[in-house]
């Protein structure tokens, strides 16, 4: 049975390329819409950061994490810059670079 913080992993590993997700879309796809800071304590200690693209997880307002734990903040803005997302005054242009919720029964 997968514990919650796989069950995390395998909503952050479905996030697509260039798309990012927000913490509460990831713990409502987890299971439990109430999880988002589970969430970010799940992406801090990313067990394998090559294959779950935690960077790709930012707040509601689409801030980045000031303490993203594989790199720091610029970092994580580098690697979606990277996959061509884009930024206004600091945010991920969230109208445009969010990930569309797939549907959960």
């Amino acid at each position: 049975m997968e514990n919650t913080f796989e069950k995390i992993y395998r909503v952050v590993k479905q996030i697509p390329y260039g798309r990012v997700a927000t913490y509460g879309q990831v713990a409502a796809l987890a299971g439990n819409k109430r999880w988002s800071r589970v969430v970010g304590y799940a992406l801090h200690s990313n067990p394998d950061p090559e294959t779950i693209p935690c960077y790709r997880v930012v707040n509601r307002f689409g801030e980045v994490a000031e303490a993203f734990a594989f790199g720091g903040r610029n970092q994580q803005m580098d690697l979606l810059k990277a996959e061509g997302v884009e930024f206004e005054n600091g945010r991920v242009k969230l109208a445009k670079y969010q990930w569309e919720m797939p549907w959960k029964d």
